[in-house]
């Protein structure tokens, strides 16, 4: 008689197999299940697209013609521009290699870090810059909120399209020094978009050119070329051109493949006990909220012109609130592994720098050395102020809401494995060979 023990053994055995081939059947669904809808993005007309395209890398639509979109959005850095604080106006070469000019020294840096663009047409994205100072409000009587106030959304498609309004009216980024270009000018006399302001005179470089006066008829026909249709195409090009959606995490997610086993450790780790996914979630790994985590600052800060220079305080300054101080706009993680440096300063330049910080944000904050960061040389930048000042650093600790999560080397390694996955290169119209301005085009 054959033992009863072996039999129990292998039903055990059988029901173990049954088990795991059940959770391997059903691991995918039930996670994708859990990030909920997938993004979704509005239809583009080709001819807008390409009209956008053309006018997101043109110089024209700088005060001094020397800049453009790209300057500080350029591919070859993720769309963003390599490095921690930006020099606009007043510079010269692309990314980490950018200088002075000489002849046209920038009054400042940028003071906060070039956003990538990826995914920014999804209907899931409808707060803009790094404290959402523009955002969807259907109370508004356009449907758009901004501190510019309601005169300043009429006319634009989108928070997206109206976005773009703020590098080209700000004179470290696009609008240039005060009376050096009549586009500054009527920027610090308060005039744009009044008629004859800055908006105008933008719109009225674009429409003097025959081939743009030919694109936008067929593009818009019927429309007068304005400021806010330009802004409407380039936010058309944005979300053709730089829509990563379809990932080796997306095409995992699907069913089409397997990650490698590190990155699904590492997927665990985000989705589970790293506790990533609590801000990071969703299919574009981001709740669209604000967060104070103690990210150093330095550079200029956060302040109007006519203020000293000052600690950045993030959401507050949107909303006066006092629990928003230091908070900043979750980002997608969407091809994060290309838009070097991190963080609303850009305080790191690597991403295992700015995972190190998440699991310690107060500790790590006492410990930064500038040097973590990317700066184009500027002389006289008084870039370490607020680091050097032990009340600013103070502040900003007693903010932030990230408790300590202590992780081992190799689980930091399967983060960034995992995160590796989200990696999708799209890139559909490339940079143009010319531009119909003539004027060189950025990063060509």
């Amino acid at each position: 008689m054959v033992p009863a023990a072996p039999r129990k053994s292998r039903l055990r055995t059988d029901a173990f197999l049954t088990a795991l081939a059940l959770l391997a059947a059903t691991a995918i669904p039930l996670a994708a299940q859990d990030l909920g809808p997938r993004p979704t993005f509005p239809e583009t007309d080709p001819n807008r697209v390409e009209l956008g395209w053309l006018l997101f890398y043109d110089p024209i639509l700088s005060g001094n013609q020397a800049v453009s979109c790209a300057t500080c959005h350029h591919p070859d850095f993720g769309t963003s521009d390599g490095v921690s604080l930006a020099i606009g106006d007043g510079g010269l070469g692309l990314g980490p290699e950018r200088v002075v000019d000489p002849d046209n020294p920038p009054e400042e840096r940028i003071p906060r870090n070039a956003p990538g663009l990826w995914n920014l047409g999804a209907s899931e994205f409808t707060r803009f810059f790094h404290d959402g100072r523009l955002e969807l409000d259907p109370t508004q009587p356009n449907g758009i909120r901004t501190p510019l106030g309601a005169d300043m959304t009429l006319g634009f498609d989108s928070p997206l399209a109206a976005q773009a309004m703020f590098p080209v009216l700000s004179g470290d980024e696009m609008a240039g020094h005060y009376s050096e270009n009549e586009v500054s000018r009527a920027v610090r006399q308060g005039l744009l978009s009044q008629p004859g302001g800055a908006w105008d005179k933008i719109a009225a470089r674009v429409a003097a050119i025959p081939e743009y006066r030919d694109r936008f008829d067929k593009a818009l026909p019927g429309e007068p070329i304005s400021f806010t249709a330009i802004a409407n195409v380039i936010a058309d090009f944005i979300t053709f051109e730089w829509r990563a959606v379809d990932a080796p995490f997306d095409r995992a997610m699907r069913g089409e493949i397997a990650l490698p086993e590190d990155a699904r450790t590492g997927q665990d780790l985000f989705y589970g006990e790293a506790g990533c996914a609590t801000c990071h979630s969703g299919w574009l790994q981001t709740d669209h909220a604000f967060h104070a985590i103690a990210m150093p600052q330095f550079g200029p800060g956060k302040a109007a012109r006519f203020e000293p220079h000052a600690r950045d305080e993030g959401r507050m300054k949107v909303t006066g609130d006092l629990t928003d101080a230091y908070a900043f706009r979750t980002p997608s993680l969407r091809n994060v592994t290309l838009t070097a440096p991190y963080g609303h300063s850009g305080a790191y330049r690597t991403l295992e720098g700015v995972i190190r910080h998440h699991l310690d944000p107060v500790g790590a904050l006492h410990r930064y050395q500038i040097d973590e960061a990317i700066l184009p040389d500027l002389p006289g930048a008084e870039d370490t102020r607020i680091l050097d000042t032990p009340a600013d650093l103070d502040a900003i600790a007693a903010a932030n809401s990230l408790a300590p999560n202590p992780l081992r080397e190799t689980e930091i390694a399967a983060i960034l494995a995992f995160l590796g996955t989200l990696e999708d290169r799209a890139e559909r119209l490339g940079i143009p060979e010319k531009v119909p301005s003539g004027l060189p085009v950025v990063g060509r």
